[in-house]
């Protein structure tokens, strides 16, 4: 099996143990309203299908700007497993507060260890890891497309998650997290 093809199998065990994972979130309390919504899942989703949907042999000719060698094609299946392994840590360290939309939990609060010591948004930092790799490796227009298009997406819901945490928890609790922690790239707080 090449590292291209494997890619695939990586990016399809993550999707299906996430899917399965969502059961074990508590119900949500509250939300922002769907149209507030809708942007940032448009924009992921086509970059989702730019990146990986978009495989044949017939789009992927078209629009290649390079070949991976295998050597370095499987460091870049690595790098895409690291970046869905920091999304798991983030999962798992969530917990029940994990949702797949912008939403309000019950016992919603503030979690800033782990990896949300490092990034407010670890989740949205381990997938664009993991696109920007799978980008790479395969090497075309349409696949690195793909990645911006969901590193957009992610931005987009990051912005919105947090102007609705400020309003559920509290400006002054989350504003001080926020001047603690960067939003996506660790180290960096230019981004915010």
């Amino acid at each position: 099996m090449s590292s291209q093809s494997a890619i695939f199998y990586l990016w399809d065990t993550w999707f299906v143990s996430w899917v399965i994972a969502a059961f074990w979130a508590d119900r949500p309390t509250g939300w922002p309203d769907f149209g507030s919504q809708a942007l940032h899942w448009i924009v992921t989703l086509v970059g989702l299908y730019l990146l990986l949907g978009v495989y044949s042999d017939e789009h992927t000719s078209v629009g290649r700007l390079w070949s991976v060698a295998e050597p370095l094609g499987w460091t870049l299946l690595g790098l895409t497993a690291a970046g869905l392994t920091f999304c798991w840590w983030a999962r798992l360290h969530l917990g029940r507060l994990w949702s797949g939309s912008v939403t309000r939990k019950l016992d919603q609060r503030i979690v800033e260890t782990g990896p949300y010591g490092i990034v407010r948004h670890p989740i949205y930092t381990g997938l664009i890891i993991a696109a920007f790799a799978t980008g790479i490796l395969r090497g075309t227009i349409v696949a690195l497309c793909g990645s911006f298009f969901m590193t957009l997406g992610f931005w987009i819901k990051a912005r919105l998650e947090e102007r609705f945490l400020r309003k559920e928890l509290g400006t002054e609790t989350y504003d001080s997290y926020r001047r603690r922690v960067p939003m996506l790239v660790p180290f960096v707080s230019k981004f915010d």
